[in-house]
């Protein structure tokens, strides 16, 4: 066992340095001076250097090569590092260190571009991530696909060939519904003033009503919501907008999701591969089901209406189901994040698609914005008004992140098949949420999914929580049953 524990040792101290790299870019995305970009991507390529050397270093293989597993969880360990070791092994250690240091200043760059709605000052630096990301691709592809090599960071055991015969599946009955939808008269949207402050307050408390541990995390303010970290610190961002509240709410519930998959995988994984989430759309599963089938629910809203009546006074909604239905308005709009259920992974197969011709360079950087707002008028009947609407509005290219967008609806493909179990195992579900209580839904994917960490292959784990092949008719049902109910179709 002297392999197995020496390269175990080894490896919570690269998982240790790994976290302290999440929270430079937490600190970037939250509260660092905008002036100390410069430096933040320096220290960001020298901490990326140091981590490529140590996921391939020799040490690590001569360790696998001695060492051998006595269980279950030891084998899932071998398998994880050896996947991670022979990816690192194919990328040259100055790549790794460029691409930290070009997309920690790509993001900053993004930020100001989508800011002043100026494209043209974003796309010399995203092309260079494009080149960088494509170099890294083809080191990792070895002569096969350089998209799938980039899917495989995210969602293993992935090939893009496969994600898009998923995405045709789904497309036509999302395109039938949405059209039936749209034919019929929109609930009322929201209005008003909603001041930020008591926002912040609100969200606070929903985060604890999902479970979040606040002793183990924080919520912050960020341009893009997202999560960070895992283990015994796990922080999450939202942001508020004062005449979109919703905004706010829902972005934290999404991001409690993740943030509960972190802390809910067993504290033996800690500092481990097995102590993370197993992929990216396992992860969206959990802050997709959060959002959606829980927090978006009948039950849910009824408590959340009387949430923001106590918090704003009358808001101008006159009861509960009329919220029920303005929470789940299907509307036209641009922007990802705040899609309805209809839309969404419409919004994600555009990105897909643009994104694989990129790194195929079927696409050129300079050709992005026409291509996205021509696809976007084709896929959605009207024209993006602005870059901050069209191809500005997601942070993920510039930090390189190529290959993740498609992991968003895998995860509400996931979340589908989990929320059918879901109702089943937790029979008075609606009466739980309908007074806030998510601590049974919540426990059930804790138990089920959570506590794995990566223990299990991505597949593997839904199927073992959902008792279902993973496939998108269980989402497609869940969605024709709850907006043809709404829209009384």
């Amino acid at each position: 066992m002297t392999a197995f524990n020496d390269l175990m040792a080894y490896q919570r101290q690269t998982s240790a340095l790994g976290q302290i790299a999440g929270r430079l870019g937490w600190d970037q995305e939250t509260v660092m001076p905008r002036g100390a970009a410069p430096q933040r991507a320096e220290e960001m390529a020298a901490i990326e250097a140091v981590l490529h050397a140590r996921r391939s270093d020799p040490r690590v293989a001569e360790w696998l090569e001695s060492a051998y597993a006595t269980s279950e969880a030891d084998k899932a360990q071998l398998r994880e590092i050896r996947r991670e070791y022979d990816r690192a092994v194919k990328v040259p250690s100055d790549l790794a260190t460029a691409i930290a240091r070009l997309t920690s200043e790509a993001q900053g760059k993004w930020a100001q571009a989508r800011a002043n709605e100026d494209v043209a000052a974003f796309l010399p630096v995203l092309e260079e991530v494009v080149a960088l990301k494509r170099e890294e691709g083809s080191a990792l592809a070895q002569g096969g696909d350089i998209y799938d090599a980039m899917v495989e960071d995210y969602e293993p055991h992935t090939a893009g060939a496969q994600i898009a015969e998923i995405f045709d599946q789904m497309r036509p009955r999302l395109v039938a519904l949405r059209a039936a939808v749209l034919d019929r008269p929109e609930p009322a949207a929201l209005t008003g003033s909603f001041d930020e402050l008591t926002q912040m307050r609100l969200t606070q408390k929903l985060a604890v009503a999902f479970g979040y541990d606040l002793n183990n995390g924080r919520v912050d303010k960020a341009v893009h919501p997202f999560s960070s970290g895992s283990g015994l610190d796990v922080r999450i961002t939202t942001r508020t907008s004062e005449t979109d509240p919703f905004n706010c709410f829902y972005s934290t519930i999404h991001e409690v999701g993740h943030a509960a998959y972190e802390q809910g995988i067993d504290p033996a994984y800690l500092l481990t591969p097995l102590g993370r989430g197993v992929s990216m759309g396992v992860h969206e599963s959990q802050s997709r089901i959060y959002e959606n089938q829980l927090g978006r629910s009948r039950a849910f809203t009824g408590w959340l209406f009387d949430q923001m009546k106590e918090a704003f006074g009358d808001f101008g909604i006159a009861d509960a189901d009329a919220f029920y239905a303005t929470v789940n308005r299907v509307h036209n709009g641009y922007i990802r994040t705040e899609a309805d259920e209809v839309q969404y992974n419409l919004h994600i197969m555009l990105r897909f698609d643009l994104e694989r011709a990129l790194m195929a360079g079927d696409l050129q950087v300079g050709d992005l914005e026409a291509a996205w707002n021509d696809r976007f008028a084709a896929d959605f009947g009207y024209a993006v008004d602005k870059p901050s609407n069209g191809c500005l509005q997601d942070v993920h290219w510039s930090v390189g992140l190529f290959g993740y967008f498609p992991t968003y609806s895998l995860g509400n493909v996931y979340a589908g098949c989990l929320n059918q179990a879901l109702q089943k195992a937790v029979p008075e579900l609606d009466t739980q949420l309908a007074k806030g209580d998510t601590s049974d839904a919540t426990g059930w994917l804790r138990e089920n999914v959570q506590q794995f960490g990566g223990l299990y292959a991505p597949r593997e784990i839904i199927k073992r929580a959902s008792g279902v092949e993973p496939g998108p008719e269980p989402l497609l049902v869940y969605l024709e049953q709850k907006f043809g109910g709404l829209y009384e179709l």
